[in-house]
């Protein structure tokens, strides 16, 4: 089945839920679906990308796409199964868990209900028991899902600011400052400041600093380095430094998040 045709059956019936267990969503170009999705990459990492963020998912933890918000989903490293859900959302939930995009912890008891709809596939008709318990696994997420991560990279597509980006994120650990990186674009700092305020809505030291933790995030889930490596590695000198801002954007320590 192509990538096209996938798309249409996903929303062919309003009414119906919809299950995909594969990567199928890897392969999916910006799109959008009637149906809320939730994603979750098992034994992996994944970006959501929308037309002006990048959105980072850690292991055990997944993500709610709202009905209409234009998207696609991307593994860094091969995982060993994703799981795509697709509801349909009543008009009438008032709920607004179910009309925001959001990154949530996994907990065991929702670990367990996606894994029981493994052995199903494609659409899934109303009044079937499969459709009875997706329904309960949706009404579910808003009691589960209260604290969404905060990590937010913004992205664009302005000529000038890519390559900018795109140096940052290659050159992380090394000592990063406004000064240097508009020097070596042939720019001023001031105008460099003014680029990232005027194309990505944030400062160069709040893009750098959440970049840094992205890198962090992924290290501590897919290496055995060490705390102290991994903060060597995103620029910091400092272990506590490190530990404290990483606190201050995730709510858990590193040492904490490793066990993720």
């Amino acid at each position: 089945m192509d990538v096209s045709e996938q798309l249409f059956n996903i929303d062919r019936n309003p009414a119906s839920n919809y299950v995909l267990h594969d990567r199928m969503e890897n392969r999916f170009p910006f799109h959008h679906h009637q149906k809320g999705q939730l994603t979750y990459v098992e034994g992996g990492i994944a970006y959501l990308n929308t037309k002006d963020k990048a959105y980072f998912i850690p292991a055990r933890h997944f993500i709610w796409i709202p009905p209409g918000l234009e998207h696609f989903v991307h593994q860094k490293k091969n995982s060993s199964i994703v799981r795509n859900l697709y509801f349909a959302v009543p008009e009438k939930i008032s709920d607004e868990f179910y009309e925001r995009m959001g990154i949530y912890p996994v907990n065991n008891l929702l670990l367990e209900m996606l894994q029981y709809t493994e052995p199903w596939n494609g659409e899934i008709m109303p009044d079937t028991f499969e459709n009875e318990f997706l329904t309960t696994l949706r009404k579910l997420l808003p009691r589960i899902s209260k604290h969404p991560l905060p990590i937010v990279l913004p992205t664009t597509d302005h000529e000038r600011m890519q390559p900018v980006i795109e140096y940052i994120q290659q050159n992380l650990d090394a000592p990063l400052h406004l000064e240097s990186v508009a020097k070596n674009f042939g720019l001023s700092a001031r105008s460099l400041s003014r680029l990232f305020q005027t194309t990505l809505e944030t400062s160069f030291l709040q893009y750098l600093k959440l970049s840094r933790m992205i890198k962090a995030m992924e290290q501590l889930l897919q290496t055995n380095k060490t705390i102290s490596e991994i903060a060597y590695e995103t620029g910091y000198n400092s272990i506590s430094t490190f530990s404290n801002t990483f606190y201050g954007l995730i709510n858990v320590r590193p040492s904490e998040f490793q066990k993720f």
